[in-house]
């Protein structure tokens, strides 16, 4: 298996930044992407950003121009800066993870976090 830890997530105000860190540990063959997820209650998950081992990079569009994800590959680590939160990124984050580790029988997984609670509130 391998095991996501999600970081940063916390109480904010409208305007202010966070920084989210997901480190992923295992026996990791080769990662193909990894990503951030949110949720907000009562709505279903959404993808938030999303980087490959190559460095491309697919956002949402209500994030775009506001959040920032990175990756340290040799750290198997990813980043999500995100600036002028608005209450509307209140959500639950989850971290992402697809590619092939111990555990797989050489198959494409995907893991999943446990998520940080990001609250952006006056």
């Amino acid at each position: 298996q391998v095991q996501l830890v999600e970081s940063g997530g916390g109480l904010v105000q409208p305007g202010g930044s966070l920084r989210l860190t997901c480190a992923a540990s295992g026996i990791i063959f080769s990662i193909y992407s990894m990503g951030w997820y949110r949720q907000a209650p009562g709505k279903q998950r959404e993808l938030v950003a999303v980087i490959t081992s190559g460095g491309s990079t697919n956002y949402a569009d209500s994030v775009k121009g506001r959040f920032t994800i990175s990756s340290d590959n040799a750290k198997n680590t990813v980043y999500l800066q995100m600036n002028s939160l608005k209450i509307e990124d209140t959500a639950v984050y989850y971290c992402n993870v697809r590619g092939r580790w111990y555990g797989t029988g050489g198959s494409d997984s995907v893991s999943w976090g446990q998520g940080t609670q990001v609250t952006v509130s006056s």
